[in-house]
């Protein structure tokens, strides 16, 4: 019996055994297959045998009902964990002031280790890997906390130093416990230590770091990068996440500095700046939808696309939001959506072709 690697592809390998007796019934009643009672009988076998391992060793879940309470589960532990770390938040605050302050930095520097330690035995002793997510993203929380307070006891200058120590806590606990909000955590902690940088060496003060959106291009290229230079395999839904945050790190400045040319370091002016920002963002859009449909990564595909439609209707309000009779503009808004669905519709045809019509 193959063996699967991560919890993904087991779930996947599952599903796809319920679609084959889905299959299998429709093509039965269609009467185009007819299997004997011993072939039924011998393929039940061999699938309860290997959902009943894969359920031992991935927790997965083998019906409709299981998958609706596991999101239910994901929804209740997500609330529980924002629930719980704004709990720890606001117990720091209220009784903050009656502490001394050697029993205060004991607390704070206890506080992530006890809650990580917590995070590790629940994950070894609980299968479904749920309240070790939750103790993580608790962990994750009062060790911000932990910075932030420790600075403001010490007086010490912030400095963006604190997002980098961020972000490798927030990856450490992502890939320890499986936590997909936590990558994100560390994403955006990562894309803030390296903008603030890339502000520092055109002489900005690293707090203002978003008032030139241009900052965040190079992070947005790393975080792209990342599951091209190191495979995510073991970690479930780990690469799309670095790719949908790529995309937006540097869609989002994009659309921003075409409304905004002041924000830009480029020394021409704002009305050069924004249409070049303008095309910048068409052409960007464009080449990401093509690769994305060359790599089959639908989570590009989709954040490139929303950003295509966003840019291409800024730019209709732009021209004609003035001149036109609203009317008339909001012709021009729904022939345009009409004009996308024929290209996208010819898109997923030549698609299906290059697929050869079959999985």
């Amino acid at each position: 019996m193959a063996m699967m690697d991560n919890k993904q592809k087991a779930q996947h390998r599952a599903d796809q055994i319920q679609s084959f007796y889905d299959e299998v019934s429709q093509l039965e009643s269609d009467k185009v297959l007819q299997l004997s009672t011993e072939q039924h009988a011998a393929v039940a076998r061999f699938h309860e045998g290997l959902l009943k391992s894969l359920t031992e060793q991935f927790d997965i879940d083998t019906s409709s009902r299981q998958k609706q309470l596991s999101t239910g589960m994901k929804i209740a532990s997500f609330i529980g964990a924002l629930a719980l770390a704004a709990s720890v938040f606001f117990l720091f605050y209220q009784f903050w002031g009656y502490l001394t302050t050697p029993l205060q930095v004991v607390i704070l520097i206890a506080a992530p280790l006890i809650t990580l330690l917590f995070s590790y035995i629940v994950s070894r002793r609980e299968s479904t890997g749920y309240f070790a997510k939750l103790l993580s993203m608790v962990s994750f929380a009062c060790f911000v906390l932990n910075l932030v307070m420790l600075g403001q006891i010490f007086n010490i200058t912030p400095s963006d130093k604190a997002l980098l120590v961020w972000a490798a806590y927030g990856f450490v606990l992502a890939y320890a416990f499986d936590v997909r909000l936590l990558l994100a955590m560390g994403i955006l902690s990562l894309a803030g230590f390296i903008a603030a940088r890339v502000g520092t060496w055109f002489g900005l003060y690293w707090l203002y770091m978003g008032e030139r959106p241009e900052n965040f291009f190079i992070p947005a290229l790393i975080i792209f990068s990342m599951p091209l230079l190191i495979k995510q395999i073991r970690y479930s839904g780990f690469m799309p996440i670095y790719r949908v945050f790529g995309c937006l790190l540097f869609l989002v400045p994009v659309l921003v500095l075409s409304n905004w040319g002041n924000g830009s370091y480029l020394p021409w002016s704002n009305s050069v700046i924004e249409g070049f920002y303008q095309l910048t963002g068409f052409v960007a859009s464009a080449a990401l939808i093509a690769l994305g449909i060359r790599k089959q990564w639908p989570d590009v595909i989709n954040t490139a696309n929303a950003f295509f439609v966003l840019f291409l209707y800024t730019k209709i309000f732009d021209w004609w939001w003035e001149i036109m009779p609203k009317y008339l503009f909001f012709l021009v808004i729904a022939l345009s959506s009409l004009l996308l669905l024929f290209v996208y519709k010819r898109i997923r045809l030549q698609s299906q072709l290059s697929g050869g019509g079959h999985a």
